[in-house]
C-alpha cells in the first residue's frame, strides 16, 4: 500500500486553498497542518480543511515531527527564508513559484536541499498538467520539425493597490514574478536559454513593474517574444511556431485548457480540458511519487530548470531595470 503523507501548509491565503483543493482529490495525502503568522487565519483555513493541527508561527509547523511535507506559498520574498526553514527541518518542500527574488537565494536553497538529500521542488503549474505534457510531446517527437519561434503572453487587470503583493516591491511585487514568469517557462521549455535578452519595462505608482516586454534571441537565428502585463486584459496564452506547423495552447482564469495543432495539409487537432482541482493535484502528485522512489528532485521539472529560470528571470531584470531594494 502507497504511503499516505501529511503534508503542511505554510502561509494560508488564495494560492494555499487552490493547491490544497488539488490535494484533496489525492488519496494519498491529509492536509495534516497548516502555519500562518496569524492563529485565527490557521484556525479558520484548518477548519475548511479538515487539518489536524493550526499553528500560529511557520516554526512550529516547521518543527512538527508529523509533518511530511511542506507547500511553501508565502510572499516570493519570503520563499528563501521559508523554504530554508523547513529543509533545516529535514522537511520534503515544494515552493511557489516565483521560487526566490534572485537566482543567488536560489543557488542556497537547492544546495541546502541537496545537502541535507531532502526533496525540493518548485510549484511550476504548466510543466504537469495533460494538455501541456501534449504539447511538449508533439514538438519533441519532430512532428512539426524544430522550434522557430515562440509568442507567449500573461495579462490581466487587478485593482492597483501599493499594499498588495502586486505592486509592493518590499514584497517582490511586478508583473514578471507574478505572471511574466509563465511566458519565460514557455520560451525555456520549448527552445532553451536565451543567448540574448532585450526587456522593456513600465512601472506603477510604487515603482513595481507592472508590464514587460521581452525578447529572446539565440545564436541560431530562432526568437521568442515574450509580454505580462498588469495594465492589459489579455488572457493567457502561447503559440509555439515550428518548421511544420503551429503548436497553439491557451488556459483561462479557471485553468480550463485549450490545445489546437496546426500542420499544413491536415485538418488542425483540437484538444480541451478543464482539470479537477484546477490541475493542482498533479504537481503534488509529481512531489509524492518521488518521495515512493527515495528521490529527492523531480525529473518534469528539475532543480536545474528551476535554476536556469531564475537565472533568466535576473538577466531579463536587469535588462528591463527592475530590482528590489535590498535584494539584488
Amino acid at each position: 500500500m502507497a504511503k499516505r503523507y501529511k503534508w503542511g501548509i505554510l502561509a494560508p491565503g488564495k494560492m494555499s486553498a487552490k493547491f490544497s483543493r488539488g490535494l484533496k482529490l489525492l488519496e494519498n495525502a491529509e492536509i495534516y497542518a497548516v502555519g500562518s503568522r496569524n492563529i485565527e487565519r490557521a484556525r479558520h483555513f484548518a477548519s475548511e480543511f479538515g487539518c489536524t493541527k493550526a499553528y500560529g508561527s511557520y516554526e512550529e509547523l516547521a518543527s512538527d515531527s508529523e509533518v511530511d511535507v511542506i507547500y511553501v506559498a508565502s510572499p516570493h520574498s519570503h520563499h528563501f527564508e521559508h523554504v530554508m526553514l523547513c529543509l533545516g527541518n529535514n522537511k520534503a518542500v515544494i515552493c511557489e513559484k516565483a521560487f526566490a527574488l534572485n537566482s543567488r537565494e536560489a543557488e542556497t536553497m537547492i544546495k541546502e536541499a541537496r545537502s541535507r538529500k531532502v526533496f525540493l521542488m518548485e510549484a511550476l503549474w504548466p510543466p504537469f498538467q495533460p494538455l501541456y505534457r501534449k504539447a511538449t510531446a508533439i514538438a519533441r517527437s519532430g512532428e512539426t520539425g524544430k522550434v522557430i519561434h515562440l509568442n507567449a503572453h500573461f495579462s490581466f487587470q487587478p485593482p492597483f493597490d501599493p499594499l498588495d503583493r502586486k505592486f509592493n516591491l518590499s514584497l517582490g511585487g511586478g508583473s514578471l514574478l507574478d505572471i511574466g514568469i509563465y511566458p519565460v517557462i514557455d520560451a525555456l521549455w520549448f527552445m532553451g536559454v536565451p543567448d540574448e535578452i532585450i526587456a522593456k519595462a513600465g512601472f506603477s505608482p510604487t515603482g513595481s513593474e507592472d508590464s514587460i516586454n521581452i525578447i529572446f534571441s539565440y545564436a541560431d537565428g530562432r526568437m521568442a517574444n515574450l509580454y505580462s502585463s498588469f495594465r492589459t486584459a489579455g488572457g493567457i496564452g502561447c503559440t509555439v511556431m515550428c518548421e511544420r506547423g503551429n503548436i497553439i495552447f491557451s488556459r483561462a482564469r479557471d485553468m480550463s485548457q485549450q490545445l489546437d495543432i496546426e500542420i499544413p495539409g491536415r485538418d488542425p487537432d483540437h484538444f480541451s480540458l478543464l482539470p479537477e482541482g484546477m490541475g493542482y493535484q498533479y504537481e503534488a502528485e509529481e512531489v509524492m511519487l518521488c518521495l515512493d522512489e527515495g528521490r529527492n528532485e523531480s525529473d518534469v521539472v528539475p532543480l536545474s530548470f528551476s535554476l536556469d529560470l531564475m537565472r533568466t528571470l535576473d538577466r531579463i531584470r536587469g535588462a528591463a531595470g527592475i530590482s528590489f531594494p535590498g535584494r539584488d
